[in-house]
């Protein structure tokens, strides 16, 4: 998968003498002390990650870890002390201001916590304010904002004043306000925290569907363990200003990196996050494409199930998406009714999984089949199977943790 964003040696020094700052750090001093000697803030220490295409990378930490000055440095609203920021090859610590702006205005949007929306414009007019910056003619910046408050549910408030609308439909107004621009980039700071329980739910759902229809890149702050593990594909552990972990949901879960880390999740219910997707094992079962000869397909493959010890083998196509599973005796059926290749072998009543079903729906999946079932992404690209051995290893692994 390509990576849309590319973080490497970041730093942030808050303070009159940077470089000052930036060798007491290289010579192994820590924030504490910096700060204790020259009165400096070290926001930002040593930043290295990468974020893929299509992905919502979360970053998360307690109030003063450095998460919201990190986001910040990726659209350059904060100015990086050193270090290098690249969004789709372009590094955006080195460019200039005419290249940042236009940046900025094409393919990269921010939503804040504060809805800053403008009280004297309309829905409409506060939705298309980043194309009518961006030079975008009346009527097409309208079209355009019409079709995103369509989106976000508000296309009937569009005429209303911002002061008319609820805070969470403010929040769908800023959302729509960087959707407008067609981003390929979000930035999204905290973006719904200020909103109530219910309305936070909503805008996290809102959020996945609207990321299922377009597959925009996405990093989010958040201080929120719900949110980050319902939204995120992976997260970022900050704690003094320092990456400390960066990990599926699940992968940080069962390792924890250090003891910050540990306790940032103490007591933390491990099944209330997983999804299938976490649980999916990539090499437990055989995985064939179909060739042009069908029939020595069908005959090689029922020679691997005869001499292992699987029940399947998984059939994908050559960009890896699934295209189902086949047995011993669905092979045997297809070779006897003349099938001429592994298609005629698939499974027509075997379940399959998306990668973000929740663990209850998975557990209803798999206890109704002996057979591993697969699991996909939204493309339905194969991620890899779950086995009812492997469920109940994973569910008495948690329970044995919780003891």
């Amino acid at each position: 998968m390509a990576e849309k964003v590319v973080v490497r040696n970041l730093y942030k020094v808050f303070g009159p003498q940077p470089a000052q700052a930036m060798d007491l750090l290289h010579q192994g001093q820590s924030k504490e002390q910096i700060f204790e000697k020259t009165g400096m803030v070290v926001g930002v220490k040593d930043a290295n990650f990468t974020v893929d295409e299509g992905e919502i990378f979360v970053l998360m930490g307690l109030s003063g870890s450095g998460k919201s000055t990190l986001i910040r440095l990726l659209n350059r609203l904060v100015e990086p002390t050193h270090g290098q920021v690249l969004v789709g090859g372009h590094d955006v610590a080195a460019m200039g201001r005419k290249a940042l702006v236009a940046l900025r205005r094409k393919d990269m949007a921010m939503v804040f916590q504060s809805f800053a929306l403008l009280p004297h414009r309309t829905v409409l007019d506060n939705t298309a304010f980043g194309l009518e910056v961006a030079g975008v003619g009346r009527a097409q910046r309208e079209r355009r904002a019409l079709a995103v408050l369509d989106q976000v549910g508000l296309k009937a408030f569009a005429g209303k004043k911002p002061a008319e609308l609820s805070g969470g439909m403010q929040q769908r107004v800023g959302l729509a306000r960087a959707l407008a621009v067609d981003p390929s980039l979000m930035l999204m700071d905290e973006a719904f925290s200020a909103l109530d329980p219910l309305k936070r739910t909503e805008m996290q759902a809102l959020l996945l569907q609207l990321q299922k229809d377009h597959r925009r890149t996405i990093v989010f702050v958040s201080h929120d363990l719900d949110e980050a593990f319902r939204i995120g594909n992976r997260i970022a552990i900050m704690e003094g200003g320092r990456i400390v972990q960066i990990g599926t949901p699940d992968e940080i879960l069962r390792n924890p990196s250090d003891a910050y880390v540990r306790a940032f999740f103490k007591g933390v219910d491990v099944r209330k996050y997983l999804v299938a997707r976490d649980l999916a094992s990539a090499d437990a079962l055989s995985v064939v494409q179909p060739t042009l000869d069908g029939r020595s397909d069908l005959v090689r493959t029922s020679a691997q199930l005869q001499h292992g010890e699987a029940l399947q083998a998984v059939v994908v196509e050559a960009g890896g998406r699934l295209l189902g599973t086949v047995t011993q005796d669905s092979l045997h059926r297809a070779m006897a009714s003349g099938a001429t290749s592994l298609l005629g072998a698939l499974l027509t009543d075997g379940a399959v999984a998306a990668g973000d079903l929740g663990l209850h729906a998975l557990v209803a999946h798999v206890v109704k089949t002996p057979l591993a079932v697969p699991v996909v992404d939204a493309a339905g690209n194969y991620l890899g199977v779950v086995t009812q051995a492997q469920l109940l290893q994973r569910l008495a692994a948690n329970q044995a943790d919780d003891v």
